[in-house]
């Protein structure tokens, strides 16, 4: 068995505890969050002790650390759990400023595994793309076409503390890109608007945006991102080659369909990233 403790008791923090909680190969031990109330629920539906950031890093049965807090707690909690000997699984992003993330680099490396949480390569319907793609299955890649439309705008309380769509959303996307690309962008050309909701504008952010990767050797990746879809948690790619055509499309919440006089009904798209990249 492997002891670990999850930091944030939070919406994604309490994925990743009730997701160690269930793990055969897990022993979720600890729980910490500055929200007394939250820690102790979380603690108590999953079995783990409420505990201290300070006292995770000094036990040393705890192995493993999931750092699910906010943002602007990633890096110094992931560089303090690694000086402590820990495997870490931070969530996204590892730090809003680019500069910061890099100078930390050689501290980041070491002998412990380091994993963000870019779950979508985890996704199957993804994972089997990107597999027909490397056998093959179309040619040589060319191109790439990303969406990543959310069903309806956050609060604007979120998007004030979020780091901005770029950030806090089309990341996934970009990550995406790389493993289906399969090489480092060279040029990147953006082009974003606020055309949801007048709010998200007045809090400095955009909700509406397309950018352009191309790599050295001229693949092309289009990413599409929108904080309102109008129809529902649009998630979708398409993998253009020399011979053919790969695309993962939208998961339903069933295969049901419906055929009458006015043709077919499908079922809805799953709702959120919550449904749609549960198992990822």
């Amino acid at each position: 068995m492997f002891d670990v403790a999850v930091i944030g008791a939070g919406r994604i923090g309490r994925i990743h505890a009730k997701n160690a909680a269930a793990h055969p190969q897990l022993t979720l031990k600890a729980v910490v969050d500055p929200v007394g109330d939250s820690a102790a629920t979380l603690a108590a539906e999953t079995g783990a002790a409420v505990s201290t950031f300070d006292a995770v890093l000094a036990d040393p049965t705890i192995r493993g650390i999931v750092v699910a807090s906010p943002t602007d707690q990633h890096l110094d909690q992931t560089l303090r759990a690694i000086a402590a000997g820990k495997a870490v699984l931070c969530e996204k992003p590892i730090d809003q400023d680019l500069a910061t993330a890099k100078g930390a680099a050689a501290q980041l490396g070491g002998k412990k595994p380091l994993l963000l949480g870019f779950n979508r390569r985890f996704d199957r319907h993804f994972g089997a793309l990107k597999r027909q793609l490397d056998a093959g299955r179309v040619g040589t890649l060319e191109s790439v076409l990303i969406v990543s439309h959310d069903p309806a705008p956050p609060p604007i309380s979120y998007v004030k503390v979020s780091g901005g769509l770029f950030k806090d959303m089309a990341i996934h996307d970009f990550d995406m890109a790389r493993f289906l690309l399969g090489e480092e962008p060279v040029e990147v050309f953006a082009s974003a608007s606020c055309l949801v909701d007048p709010g998200i504008g007045e809090a400095g952010d955009v909700d509406t945006a397309k950018t352009v990767l191309k790599t050295a050797s001229g693949k092309i990746c289009v990413i599409s991102n929108s904080r309102r879809s109008g129809y529902g948690y649009d998630q979708r790619v398409e993998a253009y080659g020399s011979n053919g055509l790969l695309k993962a499309d939208n998961v339903l919440e069933s295969t049901v369909a419906h055929w009458g006089a006015d043709g077919p009904e499908l079922d809805a798209f799953q709702n959120f990233f919550l449904d749609r990249y549960a198992e990822a």
